[in-house]
């Protein structure tokens, strides 16, 4: 029996992936700003699941919970990073204020949650860190250039610390998933109060008012939580995984498109060594 730490579990991927991981057997500390969101999973698994109220930008509430886990469950096997938001703005439009809370939880969040687990994963040899990305790392969609950038960042990070876990017997995976019926186009998505009309066909195309895809995304979180499981269970997480049909047609697209140029500026690129 494994525990599971999951950040985020109030709606979407967080809590199918909750109530997956309880439903299959495994311990289960299920965290949200507002524990209210997910004490419902604590009752209906009381031997099972720990419900924690849990802000990834709070040092001390970080702690407390990695703390309380290993109180009650002795461990944590499985650190999923999936708290976060989104936030559209052109790049020009983006609010200091609103860019630097925006990292705060997507990036340096996930890099505090980390860092507070990985001394017991470490003394042990043993443990999983799923941090879950987005396509929008690699594709950069017009208007989510700092979404993208603070996923590109978490991506960078799991990569290089892969390598430093890999000889210690822990995995890091990221997680990029396409388009999933979940509320992140809803409640979780944020945007720049003041849009500039000359982005209006590019950026502007994504603000929330102008957005018809929310409700019918073709993800299921169900099935993206089972998927998930067996990644982690199977022994031999990837560096790289990507959840949906939508995300592996614009990631092949976009690597296509990356060997492309590649090719094309070989000759320039390889001719700039002494």
């Amino acid at each position: 029996m494994s525990t599971w730490l999951i950040t985020g579990c109030s709606s979407g991927l967080g809590r199918a992936l909750a109530l997956a991981v309880l439903e299959g057997g495994d311990n289960a500390v299920v965290t949200a700003r507002d524990i209210a969101n997910v004490a419902d999973l604590a009752e209906a698994y009381p031997a099972s699941a720990l419900a924690l109220a849990l802000d990834v930008t709070d040092a001390g509430q970080i702690a407390a919970a990695v703390a309380a886990a290993g109180e009650r469950f002795g461990a944590v096997d499985v650190l999923v990073n999936n708290a976060g938001y989104g936030y559209r703005a052109a790049v020009e439009e983006g609010e200091d204020d609103a860019v630097q809370r925006l990292f705060a939880t997507n990036f340096f969040g996930a890099v505090a949650m980390i860092k507070a687990v990985l001394p017991g994963m470490r003394a042990r040899r043993s443990g999983a860190i799923l941090n879950i990305s987005s396509i929008g790392a690699r594709i950069n969609p017009a208007g989510s250039g700092y979404y993208s950038a603070s996923k590109a960042a978490l991506e960078g990070m799991s990569g290089s610390l892969r390598k430093e876990l890999q000889p210690l017997g822990i995995t890091v995976t990221a997680v990029e998933p396409g388009a999933f019926r979940t509320d992140f186009a809803g409640r979780s998505l944020t945007q720049a109060a003041s849009p500039i009309a000359d982005y209006a066909p590019t950026a502007g195309v994504r603000r929330k008012e102008h957005d018809t895809a929310h409700g019918t995304q073709p993800g299921s979180p169900a099935l993206a939580a089972q998927a998930l499981i067996t990644v982690v269970r199977s022994g031999k997480a990837p560096e790289l995984l990507m959840l949906g049909s939508d995300a592996v047609a614009a990631i092949t697209e976009v690597l296509a498109a990356q060997h492309a140029d590649v090719e094309e500026w070989r000759s320039l690129s390889t001719g700039t060594d002494f």
